[in-house]
């Protein structure tokens, strides 16, 4: 009972008293981190579709701050705190003010916002217009260095694509795969930490438009047959596709800067094939 009483009279001085901030210690190994904070933290945003204004889905946070040399450590509950103050209405256009909290309550120079998502469209298929969801994987990418703010939006859009080797030296038929073509953008600025919006519909017909042929949740016979001769009429390396979608891109006043990669999971070797391209608008 003694220990207890003792015990319960610590606890109520700590309480009393000022809690000591560990992460506030001084650090004497003299190595700063470019990259401190969370990950796999699920939260719930808002993203505009194109067709239905809006889409509510469930995002996958990654949230850091450089940590100077001097300091032992950050605080990490202050990033939950931020993604609960604004509650559950995040949207793209609100994480420039949620990095510059970031910044602001971490006392941090460069902040780092990574946001990963599903989007689901409603596609129909090619002959028969059957209809069903499709998912796309989407992300934004935001850094904020001082002033700063910089913001990629992201794109992982799967595809069909067909040897056009295999279908020169074949008597019949050709090899094709399931490929997946990357979009990386960097919008145009509006103003300091404002982007021209580019719609998450526009990268995928845009990339689909690269393959030999799209992917769809559902189709009937006579899509199948559609889909197939399709992909037969337009045989694509993994360099044809990159360098597809990278002409698309370039033509669009929009975007000061791109990424563009491509990966055809090889249906006849044990390997995969990739080609990547990046450009900047001078």
């Amino acid at each position: 009972m003694k220990q207890q009483v003792r015990n319960v009279t610590t606890m109520e001085k700590k309480s009393r008293s000022e809690m000591e901030d560990v992460q506030n210690h001084k650090d004497h190994r003299e190595i700063p981190i470019d990259h401190v904070g969370i990950t796999n933290i699920k939260w719930p945003i808002k993203v505009m579709d194109r067709q239905n204004f809006s889409q509510h889905t469930v995002a996958e946070f990654t949230m850091s701050v450089d940590l100077p040399k001097e300091f032992k450590g950050t605080h990490m509950s202050r990033f939950v705190t931020i993604l609960s103050d604004f509650s559950n209405d995040i949207t793209a256009e609100k994480l420039p003010g949620i990095i510059r909290e970031m910044q602001k309550r971490l006392d941090a120079t460069e902040a780092h916002l990574k946001v990963d998502f599903p989007y689901f469209i409603e596609k129909k298929a090619p002959i028969s217009g059957v209809k069903s969801l499709m998912k796309y994987d989407c992300g934004f990418l935001i850094t904020a260095n001082g002033e700063d703010l910089d913001y990629i939006l992201e794109v992982d859009v799967p595809v069909t694509s067909l040897c056009p080797c295999s279908k020169a030296v074949s008597d019949y038929g050709a090899h094709n795969q399931r490929g997946h073509i990357i979009i990386k953008v960097r919008p145009q600025k509006e103003d300091k930490d404002n982007f021209i919006h580019i719609w998450l519909e526009e990268l995928f017909t845009l990339a689909e438009s690269s393959s030999s042929a799209p992917i769809y949740p559902l189709l009937k016979r006579k899509d199948e047959r559609f889909v197939t001769m399709q992909a037969y009429d337009n045989p694509v390396f993994v360099e044809d596709m990159v360098r597809n979608a990278a002409v698309k891109l370039r033509e669009d006043p929009r975007i000061s800067w791109y990424e563009v990669s491509a990966f055809n999971d090889e249906s006849i070797h044990d390997h995969k094939a990739f080609a990547v391209t990046t450009w900047t608008r001078e």
